[in-house]
């Protein structure tokens, strides 16, 4: 494929609002009852998600739009804003066919596809494609503009579990339904007679999908995945067992459950601290009674920040990490857009999140983490000015490394009463539907070799470590794969051999036979 030029700021900016522009007279017009008006005004008001549907068509207008048409009269058909777990058939979710869990070694969610519980019937095709749709825009609600990699784990399957309709619609729920939603699709255990139905398959995938998909034998897949997010029978150590209810979405506890313990600056630095926190996630997460936090109120915050941080503002900001795009919400607009990068040096062991406050009232945040035993956020929480900003340092604490399995939450929500309203009690009382929510995923930058504790790692792996030691093992595996294959062939042209050895001796047996018999018929009686 020809190398894409990506539009800068301003003409990418231009083409979302002729996209916009475009979409309301030649689509809306005519006949807008087409299509769910949640999703139009959603259209009509996220940047980011106009910005993916020019991506994913090489930011070609009519394309994008076609494809938004397409999105939007598809999500109406299958009513996906009302999309919930009851509508669904529970025996669907009880065979555990589809689900999310873990990562891959990018730090992308995890989307698993178990084919041999897979049988093709035409009465059950439209609940199943709900089924994954439900999955999907719930991923989609959670951690929104996070890409995902898809697993079809073909383990025991064979050509019974090979639905073409079905695949093609998973096909298209990335390619037309979720733009820049796939991050790659990996195909696992792949039987061979099964390579002519994936030819297909790969044709209805389109030039910016098959440069996505992997095939994958059950060795090569720790290439992409590590062995804690595999199950044994992929060679992994993951313990997960899908079971339901509850729906196995473990990853969504974290960052902590909505409207629970704050965890303060002062109590990440000291010890004892670190230990109250840890204990009061643990109950936040295995118990609906959250642990009564710290109090803090808006006027004591903004007092403290003014006299406390104007003194050590341009220590903290010293070699903090800038960030170059910005997530453009209702309430804040969050700096980076999607993601902290962080490395093993002094400058790279701290980022930068920039809140602007875009509403004409107060806006209380506060952000959390899914590792809090591993980064100090100053602040952590607070409130923000009518048109002010505010500068949220995050650094690794110690010795510790960053993770791409690492998210943090920005939460926000409009202040109707500011005065000296207590911060606690106004995160417990707010509604759930007045709460901004943004997540940011960690980047690790090359050449940050993440701590490896040897209590928890061999040596062996610790040596795996090395991208070249890496490197030598897949070639080895490679290898070994490959002897294997060829010892198989082997072994069957010597069964041929010994066969057709075992023919010859017969026919000459019969050829002498034969012979015998016909001497004995011309001797004279």
């Amino acid at each position: 494929m020809a190398e894409v030029e990506i539009p800068g700021e301003q003409e990418l900016a231009k083409k979302i609002e002729e996209t916009r522009q475009r979409f309301k007279n030649e689509y809306l017009q005519d006949s807008p009852d087409k299509y769910d008006s949640r999703d139009v005004e959603r259209l009509q008001n996220d940047d980011a998600l106009m910005e993916g549907y020019l991506t994913w068509r090489i930011y070609v207008v009519d394309e994008a739009l076609k494809m938004i048409d397409e999105s939007l009269q598809w999500r109406k058909e299958f009513g996906l804003n009302d999309l919930t777990e009851s509508v669904i058939p529970k025996w669907m979710f009880e065979t555990g066919a589809v689900y999310l869990h873990g990562y891959d070694k990018e730090g992308n969610k995890l989307f698993w596809f178990k084919v041999k519980l897979h049988v093709k019937d035409a009465k059950t095709i439209l609940d199943k494609k709900k089924y994954v749709a439900f999955w999907l825009e719930r991923y989609a609600k959670k951690e929104p503009g996070m890409p995902l990699t898809v697993i079809f784990d073909m383990t025991d399957s064979g050509l019974g579990n090979i639905d073409m309709e079905f695949v093609k619609y998973v096909i298209n729920c990335f390619k037309v339904y979720y733009p820049k939603f796939l991050s790659k699709m990996i195909i696992v255990d792949m039987p061979w007679m099964m390579t002519a139905a994936w030819k297909i398959i790969k044709s209805w995938l389109g030039p910016e999908a098959i440069s996505k998909l992997r095939f994958a034998s059950k060795s090569e897949v720790q290439n992409f995945i590590n062995p804690e997010y595999l199950p044994p029978h992929l060679g992994g150590t993951d313990p997960f067992k899908y079971s339901y209810p509850p729906l196995p979405d473990d990853d969504f506890q974290t960052p902590i459950c909505d409207n629970g313990p704050i965890v303060s600056e002062d109590e990440v630095e000291s010890k004892d601290g670190e230990s109250e926190v840890k204990d009061a996630l643990e109950s936040s997460f295995n118990s609906e009674v959250a642990v009564k936090p710290k109090k803090v109120n808006f006027l004591e915050d903004s007092l403290r920040s003014e006299d406390g941080d104007k003194g050590d503002m341009s220590a903290r900001h010293r070699g903090v990490r800038k960030p170059q795009t910005t997530f453009k919400g209702p309430l804040l607009h969050v700096s980076p857009a999607e993601e902290l990068s962080f490395g093993s040096g002094d400058v790279e062991k701290k980022s930068l999140i920039m809140l602007s406050n875009v509403t004409k009232n107060q806006v209380a945040f506060k952000v959390r983490t899914t590792a809090p035993e591993k980064y100090r956020v100053k602040p952590s929480s607070s409130s923000c000015e009518p048109g002010a900003s505010v500068d949220i340092v995050v650094s690794l604490h110690g010795g510790s490394q960053a993770s791409p399995q690492d998210r943090f939450l920005v939460m926000a929500a409009e202040m109707d009463n500011a005065g000296s309203q207590e911060l606690v009690q106004f995160w417990k009382d707010v509604p759930k539907a007045k709460i901004m929510e943004h997540r940011l995923r960690c980047h690790v930058l090359e050449g940050a070799k993440p701590t490896v504790s040897p209590l928890k790692e061999s040596p062996l792996e610790v040596g795996a470590s090395n991208s070249g030691q890496q490197e030598l093992n897949t070639v080895l595996m490679r290898l070994m794969t490959s002897n294997a294959r060829l010892e198989q062939k082997i072994n069957t042209c010597v069964w041929v051999q010994k066969v057709l050895v075992g023919l010859v001796l017969l026919l000459t047996v019969l050829n002498l036979l034969s012979l015998s018999l016909l001497r004995t018929s011309q001797q004279p009686s």
